[in-house]
Formats: structure tokens, C-alpha cells, sequence
């Protein structure tokens, strides 16, 4: 059964391997911008749903503008088969601007969150995040942004608060003035600021809760892509360049061959040495890592278990300038 641990200051015990559900919106854009992920289909998602539940994947990561809305809906349609309690259900707000001309307008946010609550189905969330740390040029939206979610808190919307980035120094220049109980960044083997932006020891210090978003690197790591990839319309991996760079591609399939020979014993050993090295270091951490069907959630219930550092820095040593 999988691992638990515990999310730090939140008391909460979620799943090590949790998941991440921006494919269920598909694909989508925003004005021009794709930022979805092209070809999901509802059935899978629910499927897929139904199986993490059942493997004990307890922690279901979402946000309002995942398909506006689309990813949302799937989950709240299913309160019916799999209890509400039982799952650690985190949401975001911040990447809608409305008619406003910036991030986090207070009305906004709020009919934002009264949107998702209706889409989830469910009177409180577990965990709202502000998606990002764009808060004005000169941080002048910062205030505003907190003090909404806050109220959220106290009204009883949401039980705990985050705060998430791309960036990770980013996420350091707000922190300390926020003090979320959850942060969410972005980290995988290849691009990892995890210790070097400070974030790691402030998680210590603080007793946060760490979430790592984008483990594989939407899939490049695994090794699968053979050649440079052109993704459909509206399909956010189409602009990032490391697809369409044959060198990295060859990398990540040298390095794919290298780790099934490590970890042969294992059911899936590139996942294995993929997503189980960043769990390393953060004993309240866990990995929101997208499961777009059945088989990718079984693939997610055989992870989660500690490495040996040893394995940890092998595993590192791959990537390392790639």
C-alpha cells in the first residue's frame, strides 16, 4: 500500500506519490497560449480517479484554470462513489485574470473560488494555493492576494493555504511575509533549485508542507520520446524547447537505459529512480505527478519508497548539465 507521510504543519497524511491534475482539463489556451494538454479524455480521467483511490493515491491536486474549470468538474462528479473526506483535496486560484488588467483581483479571486467550489462539489477545500508569485511589478497585489485567501480560511472555504511557483526565488521573496502551510515548486532531476534557492531549509525550519510539481518534466525524462515531439493545439508541452532538442532527447534515452539496469528489480525502474531521488531529502514532501489513465496510476502505486543517497547522487550525477 503506499507510503504516507505527513504534510507538515497541516497534520494531514497524504500519499507520497499524489496527483496532479492539469491534463484532465485538456488541451486549452489562453488567449493564443496553449496551456493544456491535448487528447485526455473524461472517461480516462475518471477512471483514473477511481483507481488512485483505490490504490491510496489520497492526495488529488487541481486547479480553476485546468480546462476553466473542466479538470474541477470531473472530480466534484465523483463525491457520489469515493467519500469526499477521505481525500486531501487542494485547488488554486490566480492564472484567470477576468476583465481585470492583473493577477489577483480580490473580486475575482473570490468569484474564482466560489466557481471551483461549485465545480468540486464540496463546501471547503483542503488546500487553496495562490497558483504563482506575479504579484505586480513592485509586489503591490501581494497584500491583497493573502488577505483574500486568508478570508477564504476563515469563512471556512479552504482549511489550509499555499503558495506555488515555476520560479523558486520567486517563491522566496514572498514566503516569509505569507508563511504558507503548503509550498508547491517546480522540480525534477534535470532542473532542480530545491536546496540551492534557500526553499528547502525554509520548509525545514518552517514545518511546511512540499509538493513537487512537474517530476518528469511533462514526460521528457522518462526516456520515451525517440525523436522531437510537435504536440496538437492548445497542448502546453509545445512550447517547451527541450522537446524539440534532439541532443537532450538522445540524453534521456542513454539515461533511461542506464536506469533500468539500476533498478531492474523493480517493476518500472525509470520512474523509480525519476520520481523516488526527490523524495530524498523532504520527509514532509510528497510528488503531484500527472496519471492520465489506469495504467499510469499503477505505474504511480509501485513508487514512493525511500533511495539509499547513494542512489540519490548516482541518479543526479545523470543529469547533471543536461
Amino acid at each position: 500500500i503506499m507510503r504516507k507521510i505527513i504534510l507538515g504543519k497541516t497534520g494531514q497524511e497524504v500519499s507520497t506519490i499524489s496527483l496532479g491534475t492539469w491534463s484532465y482539463g485538456g488541451a486549452n489556451k489562453q488567449g493564443k497560449i496553449p496551456v493544456g494538454w491535448d487528447g485526455q479524455d473524461d472517461k480516462d480521467s475518471i477512471n483514473a480517479l477511481k483507481q488512485c483511490y483505490n490504490v491510496g493515491i489520497n492526495h488529488w491536486d487541481t486547479a480553476d484554470v485546468y480546462g476553466d474549470g473542466r479538470s474541477e468538474k470531473v472530480i466534484g462528479a465523483l463525491w457520489g462513489t469515493i467519500p469526499r473526506n477521505q481525500i486531501f483535496l487542494a485547488t488554486k486560484v490566480g492564472w484567470d485574470m477576468g476583465a481585470y488588467e492583473y493577477y489577483y483581483h480580490p473580486t475575482h479571486m473570490r468569484s474564482q473560488m466560489e466557481k471551483s467550489l461549485i465545480n468540486l462539489q464540496t463546501d471547503c477545500v483542503d488546500l487553496m494555493y495562490l497558483h504563482h508569485c506575479n504579484f505586480g511589478k513592485n509586489g503591490e497585489y501581494f497584500e491583497d492576494a493573502v488577505a483574500t485567501v486568508q478570508r477564504f480560511q476563515e469563512e471556512g472555504k479552504t482549511k489550509f493555504l499555499g503558495l506555488s511557483d515555476w520560479d523558486l526565488d520567486k517563491i522566496m521573496k514572498y514566503i516569509d511575509d505569507f508563511k504558507p502551510d503548503v509550498v508547491q515548486p517546480y522540480r525534477n532531476v534535470m532542473d532542480d533549485t530545491y536546496f540551492s534557492s534557500g526553499l528547502k531549509d525554509w520548509v525545514e525550519k518552517n514545518n511546511a508542507g512540499v509538493c513537487f510539481f512537474s517530476p518528469i518534466k511533462h514526460g521528457l525524462l522518462t526516456g520515451k520520446y525517440t525523436e522531437p515531439v510537435k504536440f496538437g493545439d492548445g497542448d502546453f508541452r509545445s512550447r517547451v524547447s527541450d522537446f524539440k532538442n534532439d541532443v537532450i532527447i538522445k540524453k534521456m534515452q542513454e539515461n533511461k537505459l542506464l536506469l533500468e539496469e539500476k533498478f531492474s528489480n523493480h517493476p518500472h525502474p525509470v520512474m523509480r529512480g525519476l520520481i523516488d531521488s526527490l523524495l530524498f531529502d523532504s520527509p514532509s514532501g510528497c510528488v503531484l505527478l500527472g496519471q492520465r489513465n489506469i495504467s499510469q496510476v499503477d505505474v504511480a502505486s509501485t513508487l514512493g519508497e525511500m533511495l539509499s543517497e547513494e542512489e540519490v547522487d548516482w541518479i543526479k550525477s545523470l543529469y547533471i548539465g543536461s
